[in-house]
């Protein structure tokens, strides 16, 4: 089972039972609540954009949509066309070390929850 985070990111477990694939939607859900109450969301959110800058996504993404533009003419394409073509290209195009620094970020910050520790076994989470 795959699931998506905010940030297009997949956490992977493999599930044989619908109550293990539950069990870990709800852990996504209390990760993500934790992170938005404590302000983490919106720092790894910043990090997530200046590193996707400094290892030249935007500029890449740019150049693809100008690409776009330019084949089907700035008239016929409308915005969510466009980016509808392009988030899955988008999603592709993060580079393997990116995810796994922003996943490391929430795995250390989620290691240091007390509740969180106690209640469940972040290993199984981040495979």
């Amino acid at each position: 089972v795959s699931t998506q985070s905010t940030w297009g990111l997949s956490i992977r477990v493999d599930m044989s039972t619908p109550q293990q694939a539950a069990e870990l939607l709800k852990r996504k859900q209390l990760i993500e609540e934790k992170l938005e109450k404590t302000g983490k969301k919106k720092e790894y959110e910043e990090f997530l954009k200046k590193r996707l800058i400094e290892c030249g996504w935007k500029d890449e993404m740019k150049k693809q949509c100008m690409e776009i533009i330019k084949t089907k003419g700035i008239e016929k394409i409308k915005l969510e066309d466009l980016t509808e073509e392009m988030m899955p290209k988008g999603k592709a195009m993060v580079p393997e070390t990116v995810k796994n620094e922003l996943l490391q970020k929430i795995q250390d910050f989620i290691e240091q929850d007390p509740d969180y520790k106690q209640q469940y076994d972040f290993q199984m989470i981040f495979k």
